[in-house]
């Protein structure tokens, strides 16, 4: 499933050429692109998306060809100009080969793990290809991917279903969309780079860096706001939270009978119901040098009552989301947290309130 060699090399800086390209000319490259390659789900290379230019060892290779065939006929030596063909068919050939590297080779994205700001994230993209008739191999050979301006990944060799991980570093808080994934290979012999950008429409809500603080709650219906007892759940009937195994002796009111009747065995079905009042996390009531940092005190406390399984809500300005738990109730909490931009008046009231609680 997965390669068996992936190396992951840092990005390279822009070279000297690149910087001698006007900013106009590389905006009409990228909306050529745009319409030639648009966003899909699903990205299968084709002669349509592949690019094939020789490389600096190619271009070498080729002045060595002229070289040998200039003085094959000034010298007339049947030996060098015969060097100098085969030299010719080995460069014709990789044109092909370094075509057919790429060809057919089809991605799609696959659903990536948390993103939290100033962390590095990776993009897992399946790769699907051609798989040889005797082996799990494909034909498909030193590919590497890259998001523009990070790191790249190469895989040696991939199998018939691969799965990379695509770097990005250091992304910052709220809605990233990383854009084209620039595939490239030098594939057979180097004398060639056959390149192609495949834009999977990614998106990913990235969450504010969590920071290790103290758990404040605010309770609306107890004096005592810091009570961290408050919003716990225990055993009842309110409401349903799953199965489990039965235990003998348990009620065979709880007995989960539709399963059993399935032949999954004996299981009893648990109900919650929240303890004490309900209790909140407010992004007012929670201090910091300045907005990113509170948020990011914020992000680390729903990470914890999470984990908890405790029943909180959130309030964020004027946005309320209500009293729950679980690990959906967690990510629409991050999800707040991450997309959360106040306005001008609202931003400078949290700034002076930032530096008098600083």
């Amino acid at each position: 499933m997965f390669s068996r060699k992936a190396k992951t090399k840092p990005a390279n800086q822009t070279s000297w050429l690149m910087r001698l390209i006007p900013a106009t000319a590389k905006q009409k490259w990228s909306r050529w692109i745009g319409r030639r390659l648009p966003p899909q789900e699903k990205v299968t290379l084709s002669h349509k998306g592949i690019f094939i230019l020789p490389s600096a060892f190619g271009l070498a290779w080729l002045a060595l060809i002229i070289l040998l065939y200039l003085f094959g006929t000034n010298y007339q030596n049947n030996l060098v100009i015969g060097l100098s063909l085969l030299l010719a068919s080995v460069f014709h050939t990789c044109i092909i080969y370094s075509y057919k590297n790429l060809a057919g080779l089809t991605f799609n994205a696959v659903a990536p793990a948390d993103a939290y700001a100033e962390q590095p994230h990776t993009f897992p993209i399946m790769l699907t290809g051609h798989a040889n008739q005797k082996r799990a191999d494909t034909t498909h050979q030193q590919i590497c991917m890259q998001f523009s301006g990070q790191r790249h990944v190469r895989l040696q060799q991939t199998e018939e279903q691969t799965i990379a991980t695509v770097q990005y570093d250091n992304p910052q808080r709220g809605l990233l969309t990383p854009g084209r994934i620039k595939v490239w290979s030098h594939f057979p012999l180097g004398l060639f780079k056959a390149w192609s950008y495949v834009d999977l429409d990614l998106h990913q809500v990235v969450f504010a860096a969590p920071l290790e603080c103290d758990i404040h709650l605010t309770s609306q219906a107890a004096e005592d706001n810091s009570d961290i007892s408050h919003g716990k759940i225990r055993p009842g009937v309110d409401d349903y939270t799953g199965l489990r195994s039965y235990v003998a002796g348990e009620s065979l009111k709880q007995v989960a009978w539709k399963q059993w009747a399935q032949n999954k065995g004996m299981l009893t079905k648990e109900f919650n119901e929240p303890e004490g009042a309900p209790v909140w996390l407010s992004l007012a009531d929670t201090q910091g040098h300045d907005l990113e940092q509170r948020l990011s005190k914020l992000s680390w406390q729903v990470n914890s009552l999470a984990r908890k399984n405790q029943i909180f809500g959130l309030i964020i300005d004027n946005h309320t989301l209500n009293q729950s738990s679980g690990e959906a109730h967690r990510i629409a909490c991050q999800k707040a947290l991450a997309l959360y931009r106040p306005s001008f008046n609202l931003q400078s009231d949290n700034h002076l309130g930032g530096q008098n609680a600083g």
